[in-house]
């Protein structure tokens, strides 16, 4: 498909659309913090940038204290710290919305290689809904860009006829230092040079290239701050028990992400009607992402970055496409990158709720601050911002099994759980939200815990 050289910007309006107006749309979306993990995130970035150094025991609970912990993603830690420092929920906005922009350019810019601009919108959109309901500032959103230009390399190394360089390596080390998505980055290589391997008549050049470069990705995620477990704690964090209690470890359903279901169905169709050209071990890649993606909810993004930028290329050819477009670059990085600054300028509060519920912590008497509490879970991460130690917080793959599990049956309203933790932690509060019902109804019935506070976003108990 070959865009008109004589027609030099009529790309424009599908690239504004799709690498400025959403990502710009999804970075002000106040949804972009409804999870208390972003609290802890920014607390545990102060930590290291106060300290220099990044902390290699728990720093912030009460109940793992001083205990092992292996902080994978502290590197976008710092980065969320620092742009609060500057500008608070309005800092977080325009990282998200430059982080989003940056990812919808890679897979845009990418897609035009090979479709119609209005097709690489298509593209975009479909990625998109399937990523809002994860799209949160998070760690894991600065490493969906690094997900999609991880990918380009791979295929600009195919489409060059030979593996990548290997200083593309180095995008290991900020990776595996980002997020601990790091591991889907090795398999991706792993498919790309399987793809190579396959249709290169000379396997032994192909296997010398190739081999080099994935032992040059494995020596790139041991450059941590975790040394050896940093790389193995991702693997460490799949055999835990609790995972089915934690919403993005369950299996996909559509009852609980149906915009995804309802692209894969979009996709089939397409798939079925225009019969993309890919290698079979591009399929293969694609069909590996998808299993995963079915058996965790975490896993969709992946999917879904990577077939954006995958399924492009079985609709036409290489080259003719970006030629009238070599602008179009430069125009949407200086247009997000205003619009983030923007947005960094103007103020942002995110509205009081459970996973923000900077009232109901104003609330809590000062001589409570300081005494075991029992905390909701997503309240966990704000307690932590605020300097209160919290029971449990978002990071259930440090506290374990045995304290996450014991933990769940506390909030399902198990009295003999509740009275054998109160008793091992001297618990003296609790604040916890709504929607804790059967614990709610528990401590109003249990003798010497009371009521006193009750806000939309939750309500506190004291032990008497």
């Amino acid at each position: 498909m070959v865009e008109s050289p004589s027609r030099p910007l009529s790309s424009l309006l599908p690239m504004i659309v799709a690498v400025v107006l959403i990502p710009v749309v999804l970075g002000s979306s106040g949804t972009i913090f409804n999870d208390g993990d972003v609290s802890w995130h920014i607390a545990t970035g102060q930590w290291i940038i106060a300290h220099h150094s990044v902390p290699h025991t728990d720093p912030f609970s009460f109940t793992w204290a001083g205990r092992p912990w292996v902080p994978i993603e502290w590197g976008a830690e710092v980065i969320m710290a620092s742009a609060y420092q500057a500008a608070g929920y309005a800092g977080l906005a325009a990282l998200a919305t430059l982080a989003l922009g940056a990812l919808s350019g890679l897979v845009y810019f990418n897609a035009i290689r090979f479709v119609r601009p209005w097709v690489a919108l298509g593209a975009v959109v479909a990625m998109d809904l399937v990523l809002v309901p994860m799209t949160l500032v998070r760690p894991h959103l600065l490493a969906w860009p690094l997900i999609a230009l991880w990918t380009f390399v791979m295929l600009r190394a195919r489409e060059k006829g030979r593996a990548p360089p290997l200083a593309a390596a180095l995008l290991m080390v900020v990776w595996a230092n980002l997020h601990g998505s790091f591991v889907m980055g090795l398999a991706i290589a792993a498919a790309f040079g399987l793809d190579a391997l396959l249709s290169d008549p000379d396997k032994a050049k192909v296997l010398r290239a190739w081999g080099l470069f994935g032992l040059a990705c494995l020596a790139a995620i041991f450059i941590n701050a975790n040394g050896f477990e940093g790389v193995l704690h991702p693997l460490r964090i799949a055999n835990l028990a609790m995972l089915p209690l934690i919403d993005e470890w369950k299996p996909s359903s559509p009852a609980v992400t149906p915009f995804f279901f309802a692209v894969l169905v979009a996709v089939a169709v397409l798939l079925w009607r225009r019969r993309p050209r890919l290698s079979a071990a591009r399929w293969l890649l694609l069909g590996g992402l998808l299993v995963l993606a079915m058996m965790q909810v975490r896993h969709q993004a992946v999917l879904a970055i990577v077939a954006a930028m995958i399924l492009p290329t079985g609709f036409g050819s290489s080259g003719e496409v970006a030629k009238s477009d070599r602008r179009l670059p430069g125009i949407a990085a200086a247009a997000i990158g205003a619009l983030a600054l923007v947005r960094a300028i103007l103020p942002l509060q995110p509205p009081e709720s459970e996973t923000n519920p900077w009232r109901l912590i104003a609330a809590i008497p000062a001589e409570l601050r300081d005494q075991p509490v029992l905390n909701g879970y997503s309240m966990g991460g704000p307690l932590v911002l605020a300097g209160i130690r919290p029971y449990v917080d978002g990071r259930g793959d440090m506290y374990g099994d045995e304290l996450v599990i014991g933990y769940k049956k506390i909030t399902l309203g198990d009295a003999a759980e509740l009275d054998a933790a109160t008793r091992r932690w001297g618990i003296r509060w609790a604040i916890l939200p709504h929607r804790y019902t059967n614990l709610l109804a528990l401590l109003d019935r249990t003798p010497g815990w009371r009521k006193i506070a009750d806000l939309p976003s939750g309500v506190i108990y004291v032990r008497d």
